[in-house]
């Protein structure tokens, strides 16, 4: 019986993972709120912070398999002597490593203290409400043209600037989304390109977090059956939803403004807050 109640817990976390890792609404602050309403938790200690950054590696599959074409001509027309230097798939990947430097540094030295400090659905809450004020005021001051070409040009000062911008995501409830595509605005980006690049961004940035987590917590050898069958169930799950979910996001961004996921971050984080003060969330 406990078996099935923490696999129907980790349907449901990666139902939640898959709707809002691509979406600028944060995931990790969404999976924070939904495992302490559902009173998810695994005999590891530690188990619940690695399983929140280990599904997610099942959305950021979803990446490889949507955007494939795009990765395999990169490593195919690798090297520039081959196609040139702005067309060589090392330029964009090197644009890709620029924009990981900050937040390597950053959160090597403040995971920690995020850690122990703004894990709780209230910190959340907070973060949520006020991240989602400042997207409003950033894509009213910074959004540039909402289409883009058929290439992805980044250039290395834009890449810095995301990658600076993606250090606000330690925060849990600020959104990794939602961070680089304003640092794509700020960096002159349109919301697509920004939207696409945190994409690719997100495929080491997240796989290097795994894997962090999981030498932290000391690999997938002590977790329990039960635990392992959780953490592939939510992958599973959440590369699912994750599919469906970024070429409608995508699809939106060409049309419309990102204010409607502002308000929902800001709605949202009234009613934790609200709940919060009524006890439902410890």
């Amino acid at each position: 019986m406990e078996m099935i109640s923490l696999i129907i817990q980790s349907m449901i976390l990666g139902i939640v993972e898959g709707l809002t890792e691509f979406l600028p609404v944060s995931s990790t602050g969404h999976l924070v709120i939904f495992q302490n309403l559902i009173g998810f938790k695994g005999t590891s200690a530690n188990y619940v912070e690695m399983y929140t950054y280990v599904i997610q590696l099942g959305a950021i599959l979803a990446v490889v398999i949507l955007y494939w074409d795009k990765i395999k001509d990169t490593l195919i027309n690798f090297f520039p002597q081959k196609v040139g230097y702005e067309k060589s798939g090392f330029r964009f990947w090197f644009m890709i490593f620029i924009a990981c430097i900050p937040g390597g540094i950053f959160g090597i030295l403040l995971d920690d203290l995020a850690e122990e400090y703004l894990f709780s659905p209230i910190s959340v809450a907070i973060t949520l409400f006020f991240g989602g004020i400042w997207m409003i005021y950033a894509e009213k001051k910074f959004r540039r043209n909402r289409h883009i070409g058929r290439e992805l040009r980044v250039t290395v000062k834009q890449a810095w600037i995301v990658g600076l911008f993606q250090c606000l995501a330690i925060i849990p409830g600020m959104s990794r989304s939602a961070s680089t595509i304003i640092g794509g605005w700020v960096s002159g980006l349109s919301t697509v390109a920004a939207a696409e690049f945190s994409f690719f961004l997100a495929i080491p940035v997240m796989v290097g977090m795994s894997f962090l987590k999981l030498v932290k917590m000391g690999g997938l050898f002590i977790l329990t059956f039960e635990e392992i069958i959780s953490l592939a169930v939510g992958f599973i799950v959440s590369f699912i939803v994750a599919l469906i979910v970024i070429g409608k996001f995508i699809a939106y961004l060409k049309k419309r403004p990102m204010k409607i996921f502002a308000i929902y971050r800001m709605i949202f984080a009234i009613i934790v807050l609200a709940s919060g003060f009524l006890g439902i969330f410890h």
